[in-house]
């Protein structure tokens, strides 16, 4: 028997699933797609980049997701209602947050192009339509800049400003907000929280992601000081993220974040610990071989510290791969952001319940389904 929970009640139980579509990934077809998928999967949380045209198109597959829902259930996925949208914000310069650019005329012509094979998200193109990075598609995981042999590929990191994005953010109604920041960085944090804490209130849940360093503990202390008190009903995540943007590559990638967690959880700080950064098929099965997970079914042990869940991103969007590329027209010329060329996943029964079969085989991991 499926067991539907709430996001918050799936924290509370160390249940809690979390697509990440990623914070600088922009292509709405995909982003639309991986949203409706796992949400009927039964995702408890859908990450996206902090981006009005992103929200919406997200916004647009959850509710879509509501009409299929009672359809999901009978067919024995988890779908339970709607996830919490979140969005993800930084307080300076973060792999995350940035593209890959290279000006393409000056490849030479006889490169073997390895940049265009390694890319995980098809965004970069040799054509007579299009060459170099397609934006909308690349999400800064930078695999392509150590192996061009001409070094051509650089990256363009962009830090959001707050002034600009918190109100237009929040007024989409989002339901909660990431900050990516760092052990070195609390004066930029404190200045991007200035800007946030006026909509703290509608706010389900607030996650801080930072990597590792030796005074990881002492900063997020200092953070926690710092954003204290919350509003009740607003949850605290903290966001261990090992080894970003990787969990696509191989089984090893999902034990940084693994270890990240278990420092993080010695640590005791208020609030829940969710894995992030090369999460992978092979990551719940570690986390109840070390017991980091509480038992199916019940609440954390307040004297033994659990993980509450894991996000997945490169690996949940590399999964459904085939089946989002299968949805693009072949014969698409122009502006890959144009919607009415791609096949509507809902459109395509045998296609999408194909799709929310591949999620759920993340999602239900974690779920115990």
């Amino acid at each position: 028997m499926i067991t539907i929970d709430s996001p918050l009640t799936s924290l509370k139980t160390g249940r809690w699933f979390k697509l990440i579509c990623g914070a600088s990934y922009q292509h709405l077809p995909s982003v639309r797609h991986l949203a409706l998928a796992y949400t009927l999967a039964g995702a408890d949380c859908i990450d996206v980049a902090a981006d009005p045209a992103v929200i919406k198109a997200t916004l647009e597959a959850i509710a879509i997701a509501a009409d299929l829902g009672d359809s999901a259930r009978r067919r024995g996925f988890g779908y339970g209602g709607r996830p919490w949208l979140m969005v993800s914000l930084n307080d300076g310069e973060d792999p995350h947050f940035r593209k890959a650019e290279f000006e393409a005329t000056a490849c030479p012509t006889n490169c073997p192009r390895p940049c265009e094979s390694i890319c995980p998200a098809g965004a970069i193109a040799f054509s007579d339509l299009q060459a170099g990075v397609i934006d909308e598609l690349c999400y800064g995981c930078g695999r392509c800049i150590p192996v061009c042999p001409s070094n051509l590929i650089g990256a363009r990191s962009y830090v959001f400003s707050p002034e600009a994005v918190a109100p237009l953010v929040f007024q989409t109604g989002v339901d909660a907000i990431e900050i990516h920041t760092q052990s070195d960085r609390e004066a930029d944090f404190r200045r991007l929280w200035h800007h946030i804490q006026p909509w703290i209130h509608q706010l389900k849940a607030i996650a801080i992601s930072c990597p590792n360093s030796p005074d990881l503990i002492d900063y997020l202390r200092s953070l926690h000081q710092l954003i204290t008190p919350l509003p009740s009903t607003t949850a605290l995540i903290w966001q261990t993220d090992g080894r970003p943007m990787s969990g696509d590559i191989g089984s090893g990638t999902t034990r940084a974040s693994i270890q990240l967690s278990q420092k993080v959880l010695s640590a005791q700080l208020p609030g829940y610990v969710q894995l992030a950064g090369g999460t992978n098929d092979y990551t719940v099965a570690k986390l109840r071989s070390l017991k980091l997970l509480p038992d199916e079914g019940t609440e954390k042990n307040s004297t033994s510290p659990k993980v509450a869940g894991v996000a997945y991103g490169s690996y949940a969007r590399t999964l459904l791969s085939p089946i989002l590329e299968s949805l693009e027209s072949p014969n698409q010329e122009s502006d890959p952001l144009e919607m009415s060329k791609i096949t509507q996943l809902e459109t395509q029964a045998d296609l999408l319940w194909k799709a929310v079969n591949l999620a759920s085989s993340l999602v239900s991991q974690i779920k115990g389904f």
